[in-house]
């Protein structure tokens, strides 16, 4: 092939990718045909496509911040904290599109409900898989929760391997260490697939951080972010408990779990508990 027909079929092949682009429709992009047809309402009640909107839309919103805590955890890692800070900011406002959410649904009657909720079988958001993962990215861990997925080879070890890797809040406190504050070994060696518990060392650590802000900024700053999250997933939880109870009271839930005790249960649960207890202490 001359040095002229290269050049020909260089020109060729751009133009016809720019066609391909100039062709592409808003819809083509974002795959709205797949989207927007995946609402398949088994009861043909008006209001159950509410329901599905809501937690098709929500598990969009959860894979958006499973995205952005997986990038935040690799920068905090590296001990480079500040590109993670518009990350989790990022976070926290997705967050508070998820609490906004269980407001439109609590304009679900219990009544209405009924009409429809005999045809979800066993599905319940508690076999949610991704607000599993953004539990095992915060740091609430829990081997046992995964015998919901046993049956589903593929997304099983998914979740095994994601209940094995650090969550944000181990690489937070590895950030500590490698500032020089002192943190105990056990608390940097342990075993991640397990459930953290609170630390003295790593609290002094945070005191530290927080008495001498200047000096160590970027550390606060962090640290004030991962509250920021853990005060949304709160909120999140909360909302959730009480449209719940709003709409079927203390039923049980269709997937078997205990409904609003299993729910208000889980508000016991801090996430980061060293950044909540060191406020008394300062």
């Amino acid at each position: 092939m001359n040095t002229h027909e290269k050049g020909t079929n260089s020109k060729l092949e751009g133009s016809i990718q720019t066609n391909f682009q100039e062709a592409m429709s808003y819809g083509d992009y974002l795959h709205l045909d797949q989207i927007l047809s995946s609402q398949h309402r088994l009861s043909g009640h008006h209001d159950e496509m509410l329901f599905i909107i809501i937690h098709q839309a929500s598990e969009l919103w959860m894979k958006l911040i499973i995205h952005e805590l997986t990038a935040a955890i690799e920068y905090i890692s590296r001990n480079d904290l500040e590109p993670s800070f518009k990350i989790l900011s990022r976070v926290s406002r997705i967050q508070q599109q998820l609490i906004q959410s269980w407001s439109v649904l609590s304009t679900l009657t219990p009544s209405e409900y009924l009409e429809f909720r005999d045809k979800l079988g066993q599905s319940s958001g508690f076999q949610s898989y991704q607000n599993r993962l953004i539990e095992f990215a915060l740091g609430n861990k829990n081997v046992h929760t995964l015998a919901v997925y046993q049956h589903q080879t593929k997304l099983y070890e998914q979740m095994q391997e994601a209940l094995n890797k650090p969550s944000i809040y181990d690489a937070a406190i590895k950030a500590l260490a490698a500032r020089g504050i002192p943190v105990d070994l056990e608390v940097l060696n342990r075993d991640v697939s397990k459930n953290y518990e609170p630390n003295d060392s790593v609290e002094k650590g945070w005191l530290t951080v927080y008495r001498n802000v200047e000096q160590y900024w970027d550390l606060y700053e962090l640290a004030e972010k991962l509250i920021d999250i853990s005060n949304q997933q709160s909120l999140w939880r909360f909302n959730h408990m009480s449209t719940v109870e709003r709409i079927i009271g203390h039923k049980q839930g269709t997937g078997g779990s205990s409904g609003v005790s299993y729910l208000k249960r889980a508000l016991d649960q801090h996430f980061f508990p060293e950044l909540w207890s060191l406020r008394t202490k300062l």
